[in-house]
């Protein structure tokens, strides 16, 4: 079987073309209304007898078809910092791991491992950040996967919602049955302004070690249908009912 992955589809003719790319050997798969007139069939070129010629809006495989494009990889500091700052609207992320080493470098995990309450800084380098992007009406927003059972990083994240979501950010959670069925990504990722994705690259240790820069309108708009499906479905963390068993 193959494994294919959904670019994108669009409207005419009666019908909904789209178009698919095989992840493994980069063919395509174009589907839409079937082209039945003797006279077109006729002048077609190199048709062979078990091929059905289909019609597809041009635009469609403008936007959606396969772009060969060099990856462009940043660093993990400064390069990848300067991404919120620099954004106009929004900057929305997908978290889909089930632990982020980062996280129990700090001594905020040391406190919650030891199961003592966790004094947040809410005035370090991110917090007065946000603050400062969503004071010019820009809008920092997160949707958080969870197992059920939740891990304990996510059982940490929960309680990082309540310090991020007071200096501006929204943020919401959503099972990962759930985001199987809508089958969205199985990555993490920032989208900024809906044009740039910074797809994070983690090691085997689960540590932050770059993102790759995409801003392929086509893959852009794949991971902008993600996103609205997320938002759509997922829950302001404090209405999510986390399984701790």
């Amino acid at each position: 079987m193959r494994r294919l992955q959904f670019n994108g589809t669009g409207s005419g003719g009666g019908g909904c073309p789209g178009v698919h790319e095989d992840l493994d050997t980069g063919e395509v798969i174009v589907h839409g209304p079937q082209l039945t007139d003797p006279g077109d069939l006729a002048r077609l070129q190199h048709l062979g007898e078990d091929e059905v010629a289909v019609v597809v809006p041009r635009n469609t495989l403008v936007d959606f078809g396969p772009r060969d494009e060099t990856p462009r990889l940043i660093n993990a500091e400064d390069e990848f910092d300067q991404l919120f700052s620099a954004f106009k609207h929004t900057a929305w992320r997908l978290e889909t791991r089930r632990r982020y080493a980062s996280d129990e470098q700090t001594a905020e995990w040391a406190q919650f491992a030891a199961g003592r309450p966790i004094e947040w800084d809410y005035d370090d380098a991110w917090c007065r950040n946000v603050r400062e992007q969503t004071a010019a009406g820009k809008r920092f927003e997160r949707v958080r996967l969870i197992d059920s059972p939740a891990t304990r990083g996510q059982l940490y994240l929960r309680s990082n919602s309540v310090r991020n979501c007071a200096v501006g950010e929204d943020i919401r959670n959503m099972s990962r049955a759930q985001a199987n069925q809508l089958v969205l990504p199985d990555e993490d990722f920032w989208l900024f302004d809906s044009r740039l994705v910074a797809r994070l690259i983690f090691d085997d240790a689960d540590t932050l070690t770059g993102a790759e820069l995409i801003t392929d309108p086509a893959v852009v708009n794949r991971y902008c249908q993600a996103r609205d499906a997320a938002w759509h479905y997922a829950l302001p963390y404090e209405d999510f009912k986390i399984d701790e068993t």
